[in-house]
């Protein structure tokens, strides 16, 4: 019993295996999708002076707008800029984990891990120049309507594209130097 078990779930070769594909035969079933992932975007800034302090000890209000312009270009990369501004953070928490210095390079890697009825939640990571972990966090924002007097329920062609759209491009530094400034001085 044991070797015909094996024998008929093993792949059929030879003449019974091209008469199996042949006209008339059920279609193969296509290969499964893969699984959608949740949008997140990674942006790269640079430490600017206010930043930090001469200890390389970053600010609370410097994640804080890292992560909001990861943020802003997640949003704008699904078409939901809309959004941006209009979505208050009702909660932003922080481990801060490794010093950065004035002129380095941070990457913000800003995921979506949650889609509630009317909440978003967001997980991030900052990166420094040696690509070590410099902070990590997560975020919380509300939908609400124009003129609601509190939360409303995400739209659903909104819930799906945030659990959906997965990994978009990133928003990196460019090396060479602008014409007409001092380089990344848009990006900052």
């Amino acid at each position: 019993m044991r070797e015909r078990a094996r024998t008929e779930a093993a792949p059929a070769t030879g003449p019974e295996a091209a008469s199996a594909t042949g006209p008339g035969a059920a279609p193969e079933a296509a290969p499964a999708p893969a699984p959608a992932e949740p949008a997140g975007v990674v942006v790269e800034r640079r430490v600017e002076w206010t930043d930090t302090d001469a200890a390389g000890h970053y600010h609370h209000s410097t994640v804080v707008r890292w992560v909001e312009a990861a943020e802003a270009v997640l949003l704008q990369r699904l078409g939901l800029s809309h959004l941006f501004g209009s979505t208050p953070r009702v909660h932003f928490e922080a481990d801060y984990r490794a010093r950065l210095w004035f002129g380095d390079a941070v990457r913000t890697e800003l995921k979506v891990t949650k889609i509630g009825t009317a909440s978003l939640h967001y997980a991030f990571t900052v990166r420094g120049a040696q690509g070590g972990e410099a902070a990590r966090g997560r975020m919380v924002i509300a939908h609400s309507a124009a003129h609601a007097t509190g939360s409303t329920p995400w739209p659903a062609e909104v819930r799906d594209l945030l659990g959906t759209a997965g990994p978009q491009q990133p928003e990196l530094l460019t090396t060479a130097p602008s014409a007409g400034g001092t380089p990344c001085a848009s990006q900052s």
